[in-house]
């Protein structure tokens, strides 16, 4: 089994400069200069969401008992579960749901639990690495962003959040493979052909280019449930491809864009080349 200690040798796609591995697991086994974490249902959707409304957003684990007082500590708003501010009987709340953000006002800190997307990118910032959130909606974006770093001989992983079955194991979810082969598809025709991809990273971009979107992702599981349980409209946002420009780059315990960043550029801490 995989754990933070030990990776199993061929598992770390360390021949590759382009690479991917599926949640928290994958995120500690295959290591690299820039981590891009995809939750398309939907923390990521929802950060992109956040930080194009010029909110500052905090990762968070979920379901822990110290997210409030790390909001009080930042001066930020909790988000709650979409299913907890359902359950509130204000749908509206500040949540997880991306419909959410888009209309709330008054906010410029966001403490954003989640169990799968912002964990991991929790998880990751924990063990120094350099983190982005990616989602369909601004893949491009983070291709762009991420380009010329690549072609500086900067290895990255894309990290398909999943999500979790009812025993806690990893579920891997179709639309997060999606998303990240649509980051992968753009980047691809970015950089320079010694920018080799790993099978897994290919296999992505396979499934992404055989995606028919919107239809594909109202249609899988995780939009049949979201849509089932009243939140058609977070798919729908969800669903967007390439409609934004922001590039959530985790900078000390918080999400900003990467335009709104000191310097030219990311300082990398190399693992690898």
């Amino acid at each position: 089994m995989l754990n933070e200690h030990v990776t199993i040798p061929g598992h770390d796609q360390s021949s590759y400069r382009l690479r991917l591995e599926w949640g928290p697991t994958g995120a500690e086994a295959v290591r690299a200069d820039v981590a891009v974490v995809v939750d398309v249902l939907s923390f990521t959707t929802t950060l992109g969401v956040a930080v194009e409304r010029g909110i500052e957003v905090f990762p968070f684990l979920w379901r822990d008992s110290r997210a409030a007082e790390h909001a009080v500590r930042h001066g930020a708003t909790l988000a709650v579960g979409r299913f907890e501010a359902l359950s509130r009987g204000d749908a509206r709340h500040v949540s997880l749901s991306p419909a959410s953000l888009a209309e709330v006002e008054g906010v410029e800190r966001l403490v954003l639990p989640s169990p799968n997307g912002s964990s991991i990118a929790f998880g990751l910032a924990d063990a120094g690495s350099r983190v982005v959130g990616a989602c369909l909606r601004n893949a491009g974006a983070v291709a762009r962003w991420l380009a010329p770093q690549v072609d500086a001989g900067a290895s990255v992983v894309v990290v398909p959040a999943g999500e979790r079955w009812y025993d806690e194991t990893l579920r891997p979810a179709v639309e997060d493979l999606w998303g990240a082969g649509a980051v992968l598809d753009a980047l691809g025709d970015l950089v320079a052909a010694d920018a080799t991809a790993s099978p897994e990273a290919r296999m992505a971009v396979a499934a992404w280019r055989a995606a028919e979107m919107p239809h594909d992702l109202a249609d899988c599981a995780g939009g049949r449930e979201l849509a089932e349980a009243g939140f058609a409209a977070d798919v729908a946002i969800a669903a967007q491809h390439d409609v934004s420009e922001v590039v959530p780059v985790l900078t000390g315990e918080s999400f900003r864009d990467a335009a709104t960043l000191p310097g030219a550029g990311p300082r990398l801490r190399r693992i690898d080349s």
